[in-house]
């Protein structure tokens, strides 16, 4: 893909496909859903992840699953609120770059 993903998207993605998972989801799981639609790597993506625990949009919890601990993240209360302010404002955003990219200029 030829556009730069910034770290607020990234951030709305994330937390997207975790609030996504009631009982929670790992890392990895996260990595391959992500990528499905990104192209970015998992060294991309852990930085995401502690940077959301940081500021509270996520837990995190050890479980044993194969006899290895896997990392499980859930979202929080604040992160679904910022969920929400990043999915209008990716409504509003998307709505214009749409406008501006199929008309060639927007509604003012």
């Amino acid at each position: 893909m030829v556009f730069n993903t910034g770290a607020a998207l990234l951030d709305a993605i994330v937390l997207s496909v975790v609030s996504s998972q009631e009982e929670g989801t790992y890392g990895y799981r996260i990595t391959q859903e992500v990528r499905a639609v990104l192209e970015v790597s998992e060294s991309t993506l852990y930085p995401v992840l502690r940077r959301l625990l940081k500021n509270a949009c996520l837990t995190v919890q050890d479980r044993e699953y194969g006899g290895r601990n896997r990392r499980y993240y859930r979202i929080t209360e604040q992160g679904r609120e910022v969920l929400s302010v990043y999915r209008r404002e990716w409504k509003l955003y998307s709505e214009k770059i749409t406008a501006i990219l199929s008309l060639g200029r927007i509604r003012l």
